[in-house]
């Protein structure tokens, strides 16, 4: 019995140093990319499948993008080698500007580029979270990964999928936007008191979506909760329109005097819009 007793523990110290000694190592760089870009030109984004992007209108005719990237690996030779996968690739065309991420997660680059890749290092850990400025007037195609969101002073067409997103911030000042976020909460800030451009179209799976808007806007308001969840209205100014009647899952308004629709969709969830 006493033999017993001494031999269990000392496996248990060696399973225990064994776990300490086979943590990953980590390794977190920066890489930085610019290139001209004139006022309504395109810039396209594929995201890592984690990490964020934040996005940023500036008035300079150039974009320029920041990107931190963190990897692990089992060792310092895996580790430097991953670093040459996980990352992104940076495409200046005319007045079309790509930032496409590369890694383990893509098996199409990884068979085209890597003949006998180490399968023990396609589920290793690693993210990339960009920091992104662009012309104030240029037209945006994102895909973002797992993380959060930032947009904010750009004017254009612009496009966002962004399935896995965690938070999401708008800073809105025009153009067109077409944007589906996965949830969980979405926070959209209109900054005129009349949208220029063909309008808003944003769907939220689930979630909390909230809006802000001048108190004397003008513009026409589709809200809708498609599946489960309410509505919570602060303006006390909005009008149904096409002789319809609101309700705590729709309601199509008319805000002061009109204007381009701007339409919010959450699938399971709440909406709320409020005056700023």
């Amino acid at each position: 019995m006493k033999i017993k007793t001494l031999f269990f523990p000392a496996i248990f110290v060696i399973a225990f140093s064994s776990l300490v000694l086979a943590q990953n190592l980590k390794q977190t760089t920066t890489k930085t990319e610019h290139a001209d870009l004139g006022a309504g030109g395109t810039v396209t984004i594929v995201g890592a499948p984690e990490g964020s992007i934040s996005i940023e209108g500036w008035q300079q005719p150039n974009v320029e993008v920041t990107a931190e990237i963190s990897t692990e690996a089992p060792t310092t030779a895996d580790l430097a080698f991953l670093t040459k996968v996980n990352t992104f690739t940076f495409e200046d065309e005319t007045n079309h500007v790509r930032i496409l991420t590369t890694g383990t997660h893509d098996k199409q680059f990884i068979k085209k580029n890597f003949k006998k890749f180490p399968k023990n290092l396609l589920a290793m850990p690693w993210r990339i979270d960009y920091k992104i400025k662009v012309p104030n007037y240029c037209d945006l195609e994102i895909d973002a990964g797992h993380g959060n969101f930032d947009l904010r002073g750009v004017d254009g067409t612009i496009v966002i999928k962004a399935l896995q997103s965690d938070r999401a911030n708008l800073d809105l000042v025009g153009g067109f936007l077409k944007a589906t976020f996965g949830g969980d909460e979405v926070n959209v800030k209109l900054n005129a008191r009349g949208w220029r451009g063909q309008g808003v179209d944003i769907q939220v799976a689930h979630g909390t979506l909230n809006i802000t808007a001048p108190p004397a806007l003008n513009s026409d308001l589709d809200l809708s909760i498609l599946r489960t969840g309410k509505i919570e209205n602060k303006f006390e100014n909005f009008k149904p329109r096409n002789k319809t009647k609101f309700s705590e899952t729709s309601m199509l308004a008319r805000a002061g005097s009109g204007g381009a629709t701007l339409a919010f969709a959450v699938g399971d969830g709440t909406l709320r819009i409020a005056p700023q």
